[in-house]
C-alpha cells in the first residue's frame, strides 16, 4: 500500500510540474497588453511588462534630464572658452523638437491638460505648464538656429546660445519635478482604470509612429552618443572624490 501510494504521489507531483511549465511558457509567450491589469508579479523574470502612462511620461522626463545636463555642459565650455562642437548641441536639441516638445508635450497637451481642465482640478498648475511649453518651443528654436560652425565663432551669439540654454534649464528643471510629484500621481484620480489603460495604448501607439518598435531606447542611444562626444556619460566622474 505504502509503495502504491509513493506511485501515486509521484504521478501528481510529475502532472502539477507539467501543468505549471505549460503556464509559466503561457505566461511568458504573452504580448504586453495580455498582462495589462496583473497586479502581482510575473512567474517569468524576463516577462515584458505593461508600462503605465505615468511611467512612460516619467522615463521620457528621464531623457529631458539627460538632455540638461549636456546642455549644462555645454553652456560651461562656452563660458569658459572651450571648444564646443556644434552638433553636440544641435542634435540635443533636435532630440528635445522631435522627441520631448513634438510628441512627449504633444502627449500631456491633448490627454492630460484636457482632463485635468474638464475636472476643475490643478487647473493653475496646467496654465503655467502650457505656457512653458510654449516658452520653451521659443528657446529651442534659438539653440537651433545658433548650434551651428558659423555661429559658434561669433562670441555674441555663443553668449546668446549659452542664456538660451540657461533659461531651458531654469524653466524644465522645475516643469518636470513638478509634473512628476504633483500633476501625473493626480492623473489616477480624475480617470477610471478603463481610461488609463486606454491612455497608456494611446502612447504606446504614437510612439511606434513617430518612433518605430523601441523607440524610446533608440532616443535614448542617441542621447549617449552625445554625452560621450561631450565626455560626460561616465555617471563616475560626478561622484564627490
Amino acid at each position: 500500500m505504502r509503495g502504491l501510494k509513493k506511485i501515486r504521489r509521484k504521478i501528481f507531483v510529475q502532472a502539477a510540474v507539467a501543468m505549471c511549465a505549460t503556464f509559466l511558457v503561457a505566461v511568458c509567450a504573452a504580448s504586453p497588453r495580455q498582462l495589462a491589469g496583473q497586479q502581482k508579479q510575473s512567474p517569468c523574470p524576463n516577462a515584458l511588462q505593461e508600462i503605465s502612462p505615468a511611467e512612460d511620461l516619467m522615463r521620457e522626463h528621464g531623457v529631458l534630464k539627460r538632455i540638461l545636463l549636456i546642455y549644462g555642459e555645454a553652456i560651461r565650455r562656452i563660458n569658459a572658452g572651450e571648444e564646443l562642437q556644434p552638433t553636440a548641441v544641435a542634435d540635443a536639441a533636435g532630440i528635445i523638437r522631435s522627441f520631448i516638445e513634438d510628441y512627449h508635450e504633444r502627449l500631456e497637451e491633448e490627454h492630460l491638460f484636457p482632463r485635468f481642465l474638464k475636472a476643475g482640478k490643478l487647473v493653475d498648475l496646467v496654465g503655467v505648464l502650457i505656457a512653458q511649453h510654449r516658452a520653451g518651443r521659443k528657446l529651442t528654436d534659438i539653440a537651433l538656429k545658433l548650434s551651428d560652425a558659423r555661429a559658434m565663432k561669433a562670441p555674441q551669439d555663443r553668449r546668446a546660445l549659452a542664456q538660451a540654454l540657461d533659461q531651458f534649464i531654469r524653466m524644465y528643471g522645475p516643469h518636470e519635478a513638478r509634473e512628476d510629484t504633483v500633476l501625473f500621481p493626480a492623473l489616477r484620480t480624475i480617470v477610471t482604470a478603463e481610461e488609463y489603460e486606454q491612455m497608456g495604448d494611446a502612447f504606446e501607439d504614437k510612439e511606434h509612429a513617430l518612433f518605430g518598435e523601441n523607440g524610446f531606447e533608440r532616443i535614448v542611444g542617441r542621447v549617449v552618443e552625445i554625452e560621450k562626444r561631450l565626455g560626460i556619460y561616465d555617471l563616475s566622474q560626478f561622484t564627490p572624490r
